[in-house]
């Protein structure tokens, strides 16, 4: 007897699977970043004139570059340098983004207006134009970058807030507190905030994945930290030279930067998708 097609099983790449997918993914680029301030295979920055261009595993498990640096190793201190850049410029974005949105949100109004056009006006130019602006202002590095992909973000946190925020703002808790007499910035910090932190956090998540995209871009077109500071934006633009010659030195960064971004990407969907009841039952 055999069974129907639709009886047949089949495999669900659900919310639960993207979900854990996803923390695997970041807590094994989280645990490398950290691990890289106690230890690494070899000094970072340790030149090797001798073992230039080794292939993987001659010298070192992603070989060496055209200095003979061990890449694995570059490749470990270079996440802590891209997370700790994408997490700041995140929060920064994320704590001007929210107050700003949620203080759209209860004012309404002429205030409301001010806030989105704004807003509307600093996304309208991408995080790598405004590192150029800010570089030429006080120059490249940790701090033009994480101001740059921090006041990208912003707009995006204000969009996110203030219609998160407008949602509870018309339940019945908030009129009720309205009516006893609370003001809206205590309300906000009593009701609207406690209610929109899960889908901030979520929305978080996913901005860290494209952080850490744009500052690899920033880091290729040396906009971001100075040499000799490991980065996987500098060891993409260091490979271009030797594509043919070592095309590892461009396979381990930007796998690094591709499984990264993926793994806040998943774990932001699988958080997403596991607190939205719409979700729940699907295949």
């Amino acid at each position: 007897m055999s069974l129907a097609a639709d009886d047949a099983p089949r495999f669900s790449f659900g919310p639960h699977t993207r979900l854990y997918l996803g923390i695997a993914i970041t807590a094994g680029v989280v645990g490398l970043a950290v691990l890289s301030r106690f230890w690494t295979p070899e000094p970072p920055t340790r030149m090797r004139i001798a073992l230039k261009l080794k292939p993987p595993l001659e010298a070192g498990l992603a070989g060496t570059d055209a200095l003979g640096r061990d890449i694995f190793s570059l490749l470990m201190a270079g996440a802590w340098n891209s997370l700790s850049i994408a997490f700041l410029a995140v929060a920064f974005g994320l704590i001007a983004g929210v107050a700003l949105g949620t203080a759209a949100a209860a004012r309404r109004g002429f205030v409301e207006e001010a806030i989105m056009r704004v807003a509307d006006v600093v996304f309208a130019f991408p995080a790598i134009i405004s590192a150029i602006m800010i570089a030429a202002l006080i120059g490249p590095g940790g701090s033009t970058a994480i101001l740059a992909i921090g006041i990208f973000n912003i707009p995006v946190f204000i969009r996110v807030s203030r219609g998160l925020a407008q949602r509870v703002w018309a339940n019945d808790f908030c009129l009720a507190a309205q009516a006893a007499g609370k003001g809206v910035t205590r309300i906000t910090l009593d009701h609207v905030l406690p209610n929109i932190a899960g889908g901030i956090v979520i929305q978080a998540t996913i901005q860290i994945g494209l952080a850490i995209l744009v500052e690899a871009g920033l880091s290729f077109l040396g906009l971001s930290l100075a040499p000799p500071a490991p980065s996987w934006g500098r060891m993409l633009s260091d490979a271009q030279t030797y594509l043919g010659q070592a095309p590892w030195m461009a396979i381990a960064p930007g796998l690094a930067v591709a499984i990264a971004v993926l793994g806040f990407n998943l774990l932001g969907d699988g958080l997403r998708d596991s607190f939205d009841p719409r979700t729940e039952g699907r295949a």
